[in-house]
Order: structure tokens, then sequence, then C-alpha cells
């Protein structure tokens, strides 16, 4: 889970807010303690040591080829986080021989924990002057809050921002190809080892956190200006709809591999070609150049490889589970700030259709194995269980979403067809306001505060200043 924003123990208003609408926090705060951090690298140890635990069950059982994929994807993942950490903390140009010969022995995580837990603690020993400022708009206040950042809580902010992309790495890189081998090693050998259950079950918490991470990313990137903060209400309905969707994918994946084996590796590889393209494709389209500033000291060369392996992660997430983002390559931030209902309807509306065919493929062609198995209640529960994910992620946008106040449609305008909402525009004049609809209030307000760019408060703040991302 991401920790909440900090408490605030000293506040100074401007000499005339009226005016300027504007708060300061000064640097006098309690500094959250890095519980992702510490999340984060529990999930990967406890996963890559009991993948070691199961490897070795397999070399004693002699299973060379579970054996040889449960490596794979357990130090494929490895490699890629540790040089992950190296190039956000930019190590290889700093003289950290220990840090670096730890991240060889696939232990990056572990030190860069201790590192945020020993700053952590010794913060506040020492009053440090802040080295930044970070303007936030604040929804249910309406005014502007500037935050004056030291170095401590700007060290710690690293730390979070690094693990959080390890998580991701971690999730759709490690987890999610791990947890689908085990569950169909489990099928094909017809019992279920405790290692083999144990590293399913960790590695299903290690995805439903890395999806979870991506929403929580994506709402942070798309309104960077605004100061987000998820009530619990709406991590559950996250948790709930990611969990949900990922299992019922994993699973109907898996059953279709049981009855054409040779067939799922196409499906595999069209998906993971397809989403891989699509973002090239726009960025081909639009005649657009190479983002500069992904990374100053890399050549073009070294930025096309930085973006393709950035563009394989987004295909693999997308693989699975929707990514709630939607990459935009010529852009410095590689990330679209525009929320598409249309790309969002299509995906899952698109990923449904899929399941059910892959499903009923499988009823048709299933193996002798599953005759003691009621095959028409499995499909009914992966459908079921499906609709319930995109149920609940309709609740999360419609109630739960912590900007929703700034959509210019929600899920009740989306489900209308054109030709409803246009009769529903024609009699909005001399209806009154529903629930339903609070989130499509601000279409009477000017189109600057519709912006997540421009969501200042209307008495006139003045342009944001450096972004941080505190959360």
């Amino acid at each position: 889970m991401e920790e909440q924003g900090s408490e605030i123990t000293d506040m100074e208003r401007c000499s005339s807010p009226e005016e300027y609408g504007l708060i300061v926090e000064t640097s006098r705060r309690r500094v959250n303690p890095p519980l992702s951090v510490v999340w984060t690298t529990m999930l990967y140890c406890a996963e890559f040591i009991t993948a070691c635990i199961l490897c070795k069950s397999y070399h004693k059982s002699n299973d060379v080829i579970w054996m040889s994929f449960t490596i794979t994807f357990m130090l494929v993942p490895a490699v890629l986080i540790q040089l992950t950490l190296t190039f956000i903390h930019r190590d290889l140009g700093r003289d950290r021989p220990l840090v670096l010969f730890l991240h060889l022995l696939q232990l990056g995580p572990v030190i860069r924990c201790f590192e945020a837990l020993v700053i952590y603690f010794k913060a506040g020993q020492n009053e440090e002057p802040y080295v930044t400022l970070s303007r936030k708009t604040n929804l249910q206040k309406g005014r502007e809050i500037e935050l004056e950042i030291g170095q401590t809580e700007r060290t710690l902010a690293t730390h979070r921002n690094a693990f959080k992309r390890t998580a991701v790495i971690q999730a759709f890189l490690g987890s999610t190809p791990q947890l689908t081998l085990q569950l169909y090693a489990t099928i094909q050998e017809k019992y279920i080892l405790s290692d083999r259950l144990a590293l399913m079950i960790i590695t299903l918490i290690s995805i439903t956190y890395g999806a979870l991470v991506c929403s929580v990313l994506a709402i942070q990137i798309t309104y960077d200006s605004i100061k987000v903060r998820l009530r619990p209400a709406a991590y559950l309905c996250m948790v709930v709809w990611r969990a949900l969707e990922i299992t019922t994918r994993v699973t109907t994946l898996v059953l279709f591999s049981t009855a054409l084996t040779h067939w799922v590796i196409l499906v595999g590889a069209l998906n993971l070609l397809f989403f891989f393209f699509l973002p090239w494709a726009e960025f081909w389209a639009r005649r657009g150049s190479l983002a500069e500033g992904v990374e100053n000291n890399l050549s073009k060369l070294g930025t096309a490889v930085v973006l393709c392996m950035f563009t394989l992660l987004y295909a693999c997430i997308n693989v699975f589970c929707w990514s709630a983002v939607e990459l935009d390559l010529a852009d410095q931030e590689l990330i679209d700030r525009k929320q598409s209902w249309l790309r969002l309807a299509l995906y899952y509306s698109g990923r449904f259709l899929e399941n059910f065919v892959l499903i009923t493929l499988w009823y048709f062609f299933k193996s002798d194995f599953y005759q003691y198995v009621c095959a028409p209640l499995v499909v009914v529960q992966l459908l079921i269980g499906y609709s319930v994910a995109v149920l609940f992620m309709l609740l999360f946008y419609q109630f739960c979403h912590p900007c929703r106040s700034l959509f210019k449609f929600n899920v009740h305008d989306c489900l209308h067809c054109v030709c409803c909402r246009r009769r529903a525009a024609s009699r909005r004049g001399s209806m009154p306001p529903s629930y339903s609809t609070a989130a499509t209030m601000l279409k009477e307000e000017p189109l600057e505060l519709l912006d997540p760019q421009n969501c200042l408060p209307p008495d006139g703040a003045g342009p944001l200043g450096e972004r941080e991302s505190l959360a």
C-alpha cells in the first residue's frame, strides 16, 4: 500500500491567502516511514527464497524442465531489478563497490531497503534547510499547497519511486509467468507440492500488489499537480478488481494450455506483439521523434533500447491486466496523461471476448483429467469472476477515484450510447442532479478547470513549480 500524506505539524499561511490561495507547509513535519520499500523487499526475498527451495525439490525428483523454467523466471526479473535500481540511483558513476557487489549477488533491494530505513530513523536529528519546493493542489480545500522538501524527504522519495518500478517489474516479468508455470505444472502432475503452493500464493500477492502500484502510479502521473490521497475504500476496490482480473486471466490461459498446448504459445505471442508494437505504431503514425531527456547520458541507440524495454514491460502488463496508462514515446515522460474511456472499454470488451473463446475451446477439447470436474461450472465461474472484476473497476472510477470530480465524463456517462446522451443533455436543464452524475457537474465550469494540468483554484494561483512524487 502507498503511504498516506504526512501530517502537518506546522503550517504558515502566506501574507495574503485570499489573494494567492496558497498554503505553505514547512519542512518541520513528520517524515513518512518507507513502508512500500520494506513490503516490496519482503515480497522479492520471499519469492526468491521460495523459488530456490522449489528448485531443490524439482532437482531431487529429476524434474529438469520445471526446474529450468522456475530458475529462468526467478533470475530474469532479479537481474532486471538490479539494473533498474542501479540505473535510477546512478551508482555506476559513484564509488560504491559494496553496493555494486551486493547487486551482483542479487541483493540490491535488501541493501537499498536498509539504506532507506537508516535514512528514516536518522531523520529529524539535525534540522536541515529545504532543498526544493513542490506545489500541489488540494481538491478538498480548493487551494494550492507549497511543500518545502528537505534532503531526507527527497532521498526517501527516490527510494520509493525506485521500488515502485521494481515491484511492477517483479510482478509482470517474474511473478506472472512463474504463477502460470506452477499452476500448469500442478495440473499436469495432478498433485500439489507444499513448496509449489507457497510459491503460487506469494506470486499472486506480488502480482496483485504490482497491479495496484500500476493503478496508483497512473493516478499520480496523470494528476501530477494534485495532492492525491486514496481512501481505504479505493484500495479495497482496486485489490478486488486486480486480484479477480489476474486470477481469472491466468486460470483461463492455463486451462487452455492443458487442452491445446501449442496454440497457447500463439495466443500469448500475438498478445505480446500487439501491445508491444501498438505504442510504436502510434509513434510512427504521428511521425514523432524519440523522446529527449529520458536519460541525458544515453545516445540515441541507448534511448531506443530503454524505450524498447519500457514497451516490453507495458506489453507484459497488458497481456494479463489493464496497465491503466497509455504510452506516448514522443513525450519526455513517456506517458499520455489523457484518460481514454474508449480504449479502456475496448480493452475489457476484447479481453472478456478472448477469455470466453479460450475457455470455450478448453471445454470442448479438455482431456480426461477433468472428467470428475464440473466443466460448465468452471466456465461460468471464470466468466462471472472476470465480470465482477470489471464491476469493481467501474465502482472505483465512479465512486472511489480521488480525482473523479475532474472527469469530463464518468462511468455513468460512458455506459450510455450517444443517442441516449444527447437525449439526456436535452433534459438536463429540467432534471435535478443525481449522485451518479455528480462527477460530471464540472462540465459547466470553464474548460481550464477540467484539465488536470490547470486545475488551480478559481482565485488564480501562480504556475506550478517543480513536481515531486512523495506518495
